[in-house]
This record gives structure tokens, C-alpha cells and sequence, in this order.
């Protein structure tokens, strides 16, 4: 008996010792399991828009917001008030004198903030532009929504929703990059695929409810016959659909698509006013916006001359965040939970 107690003694100590053993190796290895890539929460990245006000930059500060818990760093969040290039590049000067790690831009003006976002990158400041772009700029990388190809998927749905036949039009912002790309890839796509289809007219919105509300009301009297209306933005969109509502005519309802998935315009989609709105990755473009800064910042602080010196950047020069088409039957997976 005394034999059988020594020997339960004898295994639960090399158990003990086994225990001890294994979660010693496992505390060694636990920064490279459960930590990851942390920065310093001392960097600062901000992001900057314009009409700061609206839903559509909610999701898209949250992936910014995200990507910063994950990686151990902090951002702010600035940008104009209304639609204005002056006012967003005052916010854009301001942000680049508090020299933070990087920026993330979405340019209203694409030619009116050029030489402004290559003063941050000549600075030192990494800078990403994430859905309205400007080409001719140094900043490193551009993610948002392949807006050519947006407007073409706008064009095929309107000829489903018209039976290929009918005039359109559009109402855009036409001095902001990637409503103009959307506008190309519409007409574009209308003219070379659908000959029973004509754009009739293209009109500006300026971004504004209001605006685009008076641009509708304006195509409806001079084309009573309009088939349809594909807005380049959601407060273009709810300005068509109040409009259409507002103008009874003798002629068909005309088709409305829109663009993105604020409230208000997936509550119309779901009344049937909006025939669909097009759906962009909002949310991956804060994300990875900041998680491109967040790279770009680690090797020129490392090396201010990184990139001067021909060395390969750490980021794409373009990340396509996607496109879906929401109409009545799939609406309800777009509101935010």
C-alpha cells in the first residue's frame, strides 16, 4: 500500500513538472502569438473629409478606427463642413503643421488639393487617398471603389430596369474625381451597349440634396418621357426620388439608381422610389487606409529617404474595395446593425 502511495506521488509531481514546463514555453512564445504587429500609441494618423457630417463616412472612420485598436495606435478624424476644396484644404494645411504619422484623404477637388497633399509627402507625412482620388498627386496609394467600372454595373442595371430602351440621364459632381469616373463609366456603357438607349442629359448635382432635387425637377419638364435618372451619389439620389415624387406626369415613372447606403436611401430603395443603389466597401477603405499608413510610417521613419531612393513600397499603388448592387429584395442586409 505504502509502495502504491509513493508511486501516485511520484506521477503527480512529473505531472506538476510537466504543467510548469509547458506553459513556461507557452508565456515565452506568448508576444509573437497574441500580440501581432503593435505600433506606438503615441502615432497619430488622421483622416479627412469633407461634409464630415453625413452617414456615409460613419463606416469608414469605424475600419479606420479598427485597424488603429488592432495595431496600437491613435487617429482623429477632421474635414470640412460643406462641399468646398477651399475649406478642405484649410482643414488639410492644418492637419500636415501637426505633422501626425500619416493621412488619409478623400479629395473633394481633385486638381484643387494636388499641390496641398504632395506638401504632406514632401513633409515626411505618409498620405493614402481612399475614395475620391487625384491622379496627378504623390500620395502612395488610392483605395476605394473602381468607379468606371461602378458606373458600368449603374448602365446594365438601368437597361434591366428599362428594357434596354428609353432616355436617361445623370446628375453628378463633375469637379469631383470619382463622380466623374462613375459618370464615364455610365455613358460609356449606355452608348456602346445599348442603341435603343440616350443619354440625354448631364447635370450637376454639386453633392446636394437641394441642388439635385431642382437639377431633376428641371429634366423631368424639359423630357417627359424619361425612362431614368442614375445619380452619382446618395444626396443626389434622395433629391431624384423627392423630385420624381413631386412631379406627377403624363409620361412613366422614371427608373432612379443611386449611389451608397445611408439610411435615407435604403429607406427609399425599400419603398420602391429608388430602384437600386450602388453599394461600396466603406468600410475596407478606412481599414486598410490605415493599415497602409501604418507601413508606409514604419520604414520612413526608419529611413526618411526610403522612397527617394527607389526602395519598393510596402502598399499597392491601388486597392479595389468592391461594389454591389442593392434593389427592394436585398435591402434589408445593407442597414447597419
Amino acid at each position: 500500500m505504502k509502495k502504491l502511495w509513493l508511486v501516485y506521488v511520484l506521477l503527480i509531481g512529473i505531472f506538476v513538472l510537466y504543467v510548469l514546463n509547458y506553459k513556461q514555453q507557452g508565456n515565452a512564445a506568448d508576444p509573437w502569438e497574441t500580440t501581432g504587429l503593435r505600433g506606438n500609441i503615441e502615432d497619430k494618423y488622421v483622416m479627412v473629409t469633407f461634409q464630415i457630417g453625413i452617414d456615409y463616412w460613419k463606416s469608414v472612420l469605424k475600419g479606420f478606427e479598427d485597424a488603429a485598436e488592432e495595431l496600437n495606435v491613435s487617429v482623429e478624424y477632421h474635414g470640412s463642413t460643406q462641399h468646398n476644396a477651399s475649406e478642405q484644404m484649410t482643414v488639410l494645411e492644418q492637419t500636415i503643421a501637426k505633422k501626425p504619422a500619416g493621412i488619409a484623404i478623400s479629395a473633394v477637388n481633385s486638381k484643387l488639393l494636388t499641390a496641398t497633399i504632395n506638401k504632406a509627402v514632401e513633409s515626411g507625412i505618409p498620405v493614402v487617398l481612399f475614395d475620391s482620388g487625384a491622379e496627378g498627386s504623390k500620395a502612395y496609394s488610392f483605395l476605394g471603389t473602381d468607379n468606371y467600372n461602378a458606373g458600368t454595373q449603374a448602365a446594365h442595371k438601368m437597361a434591366e430596369l428599362t428594357g434596354g430602351k428609353g432616355e436617361v440621364a445623370i446628375i453628378t459632381t463633375p469637379d469631383q474625381h470619382n463622380h466623374q469616373e462613375r459618370t464615364d463609366g455610365f455613358s460609356d456603357t449606355i452608348r456602346s451597349k445599348y442603341p435603343q438607349m440616350k443619354l440625354v442629359a448631364v447635370k450637376d448635382g454639386r453633392g446636394d440634396q437641394v441642388a439635385s432635387r431642382e437639377a431633376a425637377e428641371q429634366l423631368l419638364v424639359r423630357y417627359p418621357q424619361l425612362a431614368g435618372i442614375f445619380a452619382t451619389e446618395s444626396n443626389g439620389g434622395i433629391g431624384v426620388a423627392e423630385a420624381v415624387d413631386a412631379t406627377p406626369g403624363s409620361g412613366p415613372v422614371p427608373q432612379i439608381i443611386s449611389f451608397d447606403t445611408d439610411k435615407g436611401t435604403l429607406d427609399l430603395v425599400k419603398e420602391g422610389k429608388i430602384a437600386a443603389t450602388m453599394a461600396q466597401g466603406t468600410w475596407n477603405m478606412g481599414y486598410w487606409s490605415l493599415t497602409e499608413l501604418f507601413h508606409l510610417h514604419r520604414d520612413l521613419e526608419a529611413d526618411p529617404e526610403a522612397y527617394a531612393n527607389n526602395k519598393p513600397l510596402p502598399v499597392p499603388d491601388s486597392v479595389d474595395t468592391g461594389i454591389d448592387v442593392v434593389t427592394r429584395q436585398n435591402v434589408d442586409n445593407y442597414y447597419a446593425k
